[in-house]
């Protein structure tokens, strides 16, 4: 049974980082691809980045990382902007990319970008 726990979420001012932490269990890196996703209020669940690729409006700002020893991903996120608060989630599936729906979601976490 693949489980993402993510955490690190919170809130900050426009400007700061936040690093968000997926912990993997029941599989490895190698298994699958991860990735990074979220959902801002009203607006639908979009791609933000995975281990090769970069949504346009996170590209430069945010970086994927990882731990197999620990088996955790990381999403360090900097600059962040008002628009970049929702609810973050971690994936995992054969493929992680736009379009692609992941086959294991994280329960998520949220992080506010105050103006």
């Amino acid at each position: 049974q693949v489980q993402l726990v993510e955490s690190g979420g919170g809130l900050v001012q426009a400007g700061g980082s936040l690093r968000l932490s997926c912990a993997a269990s029941g599989h490895t890196f190698s298994s699958y691809a991860m990735g990074w996703f979220r959902q801002a209020p009203g607006k639908e669940r979009e791609f933000v980045a995975s281990f090769s690729r970069y949504a346009e409006s996170v590209r430069g700002r945010f970086s994927v990382s990882g731990d197999n020893a620990k088996n955790t991903m990381y999403l360090q996120m900097n600059s962040l902007k008002p628009e970049d608060t929702g609810v973050y989630y971690c994936a995992a599936g054969v493929v992680i990319a736009p379009g692609y729906a992941p086959d294991y979601w994280g329960q998520g976490t949220q992080v506010t970008v105050s103006s």
